[in-house]
This record gives structure tokens, C-alpha cells and sequence, in this order.
């Protein structure tokens, strides 16, 4: 290993931010180790295309022992902790496998990190559904925490480790406080890849699809999607825009929580409309409500405020809502053919 060459651990590096912070990271010469578990199922379809630049270990975040192995194996300057049970719908449902992943994983790598005497620098993945029902808009990094799921209680538990762990023994935790960060690499079960993939499929005359939702239903049935609060609101943005900023927050003098986000805010209902806009559609004839989709407390609305991150970190999303949803329907459209 060419010693000049900073090392980056990414756990959580087969999912939709891994795989382009990963790209991110090789394109400034980093030599990219991630970490993987044995049961990952999204490994052909976001980083297959780098498996000949990066290095893959199989480690896990319920596993302590696997985690100091690779930070001793490889001493890496920079790790970055992607990884997580990520999905709010299936927190309700497995709410002690989230639990262990999303809280207890990354004080088992804080812990691992010092076990192994390492001196890394720490991403730690924070979510703006910290925020729950805010009490403030839009929230900034001094905005009081209020979780209305289970997802978001156990990324609470992680950010106040963070905080801790930082103070208590002077580690480099920077965590980002991203809000909602989409692309065709999300998983199918997130609402911006059920419109935009529904869009496709409506487009193309597809009448039932190959993908389930959360009811192991397919997304896309009689040619109509199921979905649930039209109304929420959401702050959203490019994740491979977002990855940059995770960089920046490591390449600063002092650790700091910096919240990542577009400043706009669009509905769901809106989200339906661009997206089945752009392939000359009118959402109405597609999309209906269903009530086993509308959470059992709401979130929101969520709209975050970058000032801090555009001032201290120089950063600031460059893909628009319109061209994200674009971009979205025509990687579904081009698979679907």
C-alpha cells in the first residue's frame, strides 16, 4: 500500500452513500477499504463497478470484534460509519435490530477505535429525523431534538454518543445532520424511488411490477402506486452531492456537527407531480392514498439550514429537486428497457 495515500474505512459501503462517497474518495486517491456484511444484498448493484479499485472486508456493526480487526489491519485515517438500519417504515417493525445497528453500532466503533489506539477521524451518519415533529423551521444545528419513530430515537442515542465520546476523550467525531438525500441507488422502499419508479412504469405500460413495497405488494399494481400522507414535507437533495460534504467535515481543525440540506422544502404530492410530469403523466391517474402507509406519528416538516455548512465547510448542494427527480425516472426508465 503506497504509504503517501490516506486510508478511508466505509462501513455501510454497499448502500446508496457508500457507494458514492467511495467514488467521491478514489477520485481524491484515497485507497478505500469498506466494510460489508456477509448478508448484504446491494453489493452487485451499487459498487460493482468499483470491486477492482476498492477493498471489500466482511465486518459487521453488532460485531466489536471485526470492527477493532479492521481498524488494527488497516489503521485507517478517516472512517466514515454509513452503516445502518436506515429504513423508518421497518424501524416500527424490527424496532430491536435497529436498535442494535443504528444506536448501539457506532458506540461499538467509537469504542473500537480506541480499543485499537487509532488515531481516525470519524464521520458519524446523523439524520434530520432527529428532528421528529420540530419545534422550529427550518432546523439548524441548535435546534432541539424531538424523534417521532424509532429510527429516529436510536441515530438520537448515536449523535449523543457522539457528542460524548468526543468530549470525554478528545476523539475527532464530526457528525453530519443530513437531511433527506436521494438517487437511483436508494432502496426501492423509500417513497422518492416508489414515485420514480412508478413514473417509469407508467410510462412504459407496465401494469404490476417486479419490485414489493413494505405490505409485500408490488409497487406498482393495476398500473397505480400506494402511497400515504401526501402532505409531508421533505427537504430533499442529491446524495452524491451530500458525500462531499461528509469529506469536508474531516478535513477541518475541530470536530463539529454540521447539518446538510437544501434549504426547500416539496411535499409528496409535488414529488408525484414532477416526476409523472416528466413523462407527460398526470399523477392522479396513478397514485392513490392508502392508510397502511401513513406513519403512526408524522414527521416533520422537515427543512434544514445550511448556512453553517456553506460558511464553514464552503459546501452547497448543486443538483436541483426537478433535475433529481429527472435523473431518477430516467435510471428507472433505462433499466425497465
Amino acid at each position: 500500500m503506497n504509504s503517501e495515500r490516506k486510508v478511508a474505512l466505509i462501513t455501510g459501503i454497499t448502500g446508496q452513500d457508500g457507494a458514492y462517497l467511495a467514488e467521491f474518495l478514489l477520485g481524491k486517491n484515497y485507497h478505500v477499504v469498506g466494510l460489508y456484511r456477509r448478508s448484504s444484498h446491494d453489493l452487485p448493484n451499487n459498487i460493482g463497478h468499483l470491486l477492482g479499485d476498492i477493498q471489500l472486508i466482511k465486518g459487521d456493526l453488532t460485531d466489536p470484534v471485526s470492527l477493532v480487526s479492521a481498524i488494527k489491519s488497516y489503521r485507517p485515517d478517516e472512517i466514515y460509519n454509513l452503516g445502518a438500519q436506515s429504513h423508518v417504515a421497518e424501524s416500527w417493525r424490527t424496532t430491536s435490530q435497529t436498535l442494535e445497528v443504528t444506536g448501539h453500532g457506532p458506540l461499538r466503533l467509537f469504542d473500537a477505535v480506541r480499543q485499537a489506539e487509532s488515531r481516525a477521524r470519524i464521520y458519524q451518519a446523523s439524520s434530520s429525523e432527529m428532528y421528529g415533529q420540530p419545534v422550529e423551521i427550518p432546523q439548524t444545528e441548535r435546534t432541539p431534538f424531538y424523534p417521532a419513530n424509532p429510527y429516529a430515537a436510536f441515530k438520537l442515542v448515536a449523535h449523543n454518543l457522539a457528542r460524548i465520546y468526543r468530549d470525554s476523550y478528545k476523539m475527532f467525531i464530526a457528525c453530519g445532520i443530513l437531511f433527506n438525500h436521494e438517487s437511483y441507488r436508494r432502496g426501492m422502499g423509500f417513497v422518492t424511488q416508489k414515485v420514480t419508479y412508478g413514473a417509469a412504469c407508467a410510462k412504459l405500460g407496465v401494469k404490476n411490477s417486479v419490485y414489493l413495497n413494505e405490505e409485500n405488494e408490488p409497487i406498482v399494481k393495476n398500473k397505480k402506486i400506494a402511497l400515504g400522507n401526501m402532505s409531508s414535507k421533505r427537504d430533499w437533495g442529491f446524495a452524491g452531492d451530500y458525500v462531499e460534504a461528509m469529506w469536508l467535515m474531516l478535513q477541518q481543525d475541530k470536530p463539529d456537527d454540521f447539518v446538510v440540506a437544501t434549504g426547500q422544502t416539496h411535499t409528496i404530492r409535488e414529488l408525484c407531480e414532477t416526476a409523472y410530469g416528466y413523462v407527460g403523466l398526470d399523477y392522479k391517474e396513478y397514485v392513490y392514498t392508502d392508510e397502511r402507509f401513513i406513519r403512526p406519528t408524522e414527521t416533520g416538516p422537515l427543512i434544514g439550514n445550511p448556512a453553517k455548512a456553506e460558511k464553514e465547510l464552503g459546501w452547497k448542494p448543486r443538483t436541483s429537486f426537478k433535475d433529481l427527480v429527472g435523473m431518477m425516472v430516467d435510471a428507472h426508465l433505462a433499466k425497465l428497457r
